[in-house]
């Protein structure tokens, strides 16, 4: 299973932006969708996941209060809600699916490119 990571964008800080990750195939009950983020010089770091089958949801600190991840098993596609941006948030975000919960990207898989979120001051 594939999965593609759209919709970010240049915002100000303070907006708001909603990233989709697409999954090419449907995405089994067990699975884990993770997203996470990687700054210029920086290593990838987990910013949020969703076990798809009881939508139980995990978030970083830094995003805890901000960010909302769903997901919808019709569209075997996640979201991430990413409100109130802060300049800290830019990087590019990817999105990946793992068996188990996971907050390093190792166990993930299926990563495709990811989508660029800068936002200005």
């Amino acid at each position: 299973v594939q999965l593609q990571a759209s919709g970010g964008g240049l915002v100000q800080a303070g907006d708001s932006l909603r990233l989709s990750c697409a999954a090419s195939s449907r995405l089994f009950s067990s699975s884990v969708v993770g997203w996470f983020r990687q700054a210029p010089g920086k290593g990838r770091e987990f910013v949020a996941a969703i076990r798809w089958g009881r939508k139980s949801t995990y978030y970083a600190d830094s995003v805890k209060g901000r960010f909302t991840i769903s997901g919808v098993n019709a569209e075997n596609t996640a979201y991430l809600q990413m409100d109130n941006l802060k300049p800290e948030d830019t990087a590019v975000y990817y999105c990946g699916r793992a068996s188990e919960l996971a907050y390093a990207p190792a166990p993930y898989k299926g990563w495709g490119q990811g989508t660029q979120v800068t936002v200005s001051s």
